[in-house]
């Protein structure tokens, strides 16, 4: 079940001091005002997903501030996507203001200051994904904040509708899903950042973030094929083999080590997957493009620095002894501080 963090039950005097403490504890150090005082209510639910954290607030109307001092007290970036729901807010950055309505989006970038503006009630879903997450697929924020996104693009609207729906069903996906499907998401909230920003007259470091996402996209959706090359990549993005290694030189990798890390995490992902200790190791090597078994043992003993078999029977003893671990602590579980349910 997901976690509920609410403001019901607490005196009318204490309630914006408690929703300041909540949305603190569930999203980063913010200010909040409300002219509503004893009147104001607020509730967010919170569920993981992975390294992202998937929430729902329904507010009353309220100010949000992130100040230079509380960006001074944080050790921790994170881009925060506020879908909207019902009713309007505003957003304020990098010099730019959005509204977002129902069915749209924006981002904002918590290592900068911002504004957030609801001049009424309203439920967004915020989705929460550590800054590099989006910064590996696309570069810096700063284009990008305070932007209304989902309204008329078809790529827009499906990240905003993938999104919600996933983070409907965060708390009841099993942890490996959960990881797999928040990296998709931001996958697909790239693709259709990337899309926006192509049409757009931004700087020329821009467009090259952008067109580094795309080379990366390209790898991973073909990462299956062990006939994936760097010209096949370039001819289908409409580039030179030579621009699509320029291009990953900014991240010091090539396209060939670039490729090999993105096969050799895969695999490392599936064979630490209880859900696929049935599968050889052999057709997970095959199965993520390596057509040669001892040349994937070495490689991956090279980075991991044990055998791929070594490697999967530690993961597999790690997860016994985890699921134990659970259930002796089953039914001990602390309350927070909050009213929960």
């Amino acid at each position: 079940m997901p976690i509920q963090f609410t403001t019901d039950g607490s005196p009318g005097y204490r309630r914006l001091a408690l929703w300041q403490d909540i949305v603190c504890d569930v999203f980063v150090g913010l200010d909040c005002k409300s002219d509503l005082g004893s009147a104001f209510h607020g509730s967010v639910t919170q569920a993981s997903l992975g390294k992202a954290v998937c929430s729902e607030v329904c507010s009353d109307r309220q100010h949000v501030f992130r100040t230079p001092s509380r960006i001074a007290r944080s050790d921790q970036g994170f881009v925060l996507v506020a879908l909207g729901n019902r009713g309007n807010g505003g957003v304020v950055q990098d010099g730019r203001e959005t509204v977002i309505h129902p069915g749209e989006f924006a981002l904002y970038d918590t290592t900068r200051p911002y504004e957030l503006k609801f001049n009424d009630r309203f439920t967004q879903t915020i989705f929460k994904v550590p800054r590099e997450m989006l910064q590996r697929r696309l570069g810096g924020t700063e284009t990008l904040t305070a932007m209304s996104f989902g309204a008329d693009a078809p790529l827009e609207r499906l990240a905003y509708d993938f999104i919600v729906r996933l983070c409907q069903n965060a708390d009841s996906l099993a942890l490996d899903t959960a990881t797999a499907l928040s990296e998709q998401a931001v996958d697909l909230l790239a693709m259709a950042l990337s899309e926006r920003l192509g049409k757009s007259s931004l700087p020329s470091s821009t467009h090259r973030s952008a067109l580094l996402y795309r080379v990366k996209a390209h790898i991973r959706a073909h990462l299956a094929d062990p006939d994936l090359s760097v010209a096949e990549t370039a001819a289908a993005l409409g580039i030179s083999p030579r621009y699509v290694n320029d291009l990953l030189a900014d991240e010091d990798t090539s396209f060939q080590r670039h490729v090999l890390a993105e096969r050799l995490a895969r695999c490392r992902r599936d064979l630490a997957s209880p859900l696929l200790a049935h599968r050889h190791i052999s057709e997970i090597a095959f199965a993520w493009g390596f057509n040669d078994l001892s040349h994937f043992g070495r490689v991956f003993r090279e980075h991991f620095g044990m055998s791929p078999r070594d490697f999967r029977q530690s993961q597999l003893r790690h997860e016994v002894h985890s699921s134990r671990l659970s259930s002796a602590r089953s039914g001990h579980a602390e309350q927070g501080r909050y009213v929960s349910r």
